[in-house]
């Protein structure tokens, strides 16, 4: 047995320790399996592991978060220790960045300045997340909301961000149920039609995209 690996079999482990696990697997000392992986041969890893983590919070379930949130937390390092071993970056250089961003955007709690409640709280955040992208474009904006969300999340993700930008008008506020009704009126009547709305959602996001885009290009001449 490598003497790392000794030195890893521990009643009790901390997050150092975990590093130290994924970076023996992936030496050549360590596990073949571990050492042949890449981002995208675990990708869908990570997905599934967030997707059950969340359904740890879903059925209020402490002890299956708790396991989820574990096996989400390989999957960072796992993937931290990729890009490490491929001279790209650390798993220290995602904590650094992280925890700057957080220090830089609670100006509340680590500056000078208040914010008596919530929603203030929050505001500020997006202002200060505004700040610091403040050279984005609309279409940068745009092609930041991950294609790998779910589609629906992504189409108002994407409007959100476009009535914030003043390319897209507001919606009309309706009842839940007149929501409900709407919704499955439109899953009904696209199964009649023998259409996947998560394709044609994904479709229509990315012509919504470069529609916004022109509009965006048109507007600066």
């Amino acid at each position: 047995m490598d003497e790392r690996a000794k030195e890893l079999i521990k009643d009790q482990y901390v997050f150092e320790d975990l590093v130290k696990i994924m970076e023996l697997l992936r030496s050549g000392q360590g596990c073949p399996w571990d050492r042949a992986q890449t981002h995208e041969s675990i990708r869908k890893n990570l997905i599934e592991e967030c997707y059950e983590a969340v359904e740890g919070i879903d059925k209020r379930d402490p002890e299956l978060l708790c396991e989820e949130l574990g096996d989400l937390l390989l999957q960072i390092v796992f993937h931290a220790q990729i890009s490490k071993d491929a001279g790209e970056f650390t798993i220290d250089d995602s904590i650094n960045g992280v925890c700057r961003k957080m220090v830089n955007r609670h100006p509340h709690i680590f500056a000078d300045e208040q914010a008596n409640g919530a929603e203030i709280a929050f505001n500020r955040w997006e202002e200060m997340k505004s700040k610091e992208k403040k050279d984005e474009t609309l279409p940068k904006t745009l092609e930041r909301v991950a294609r790998t969300l779910p589609s629906l999340m992504r189409t108002q993700k994407l409007l959100k961000k476009a009535e914030k930008a003043g390319f897209e008008k507001s919606g009309q506020a309706v009842g839940m149920e007149e929501l409900r009704a709407r919704y499955l009126s439109l899953c009904a009547d696209a199964n009649a039609s023998g259409v996947d709305l998560e394709e044609f959602a994904y479709a229509i996001n990315e012509e919504y995209i470069k529609e916004k885009s022109r509009a965006f290009a048109q507007a600066q001449e």
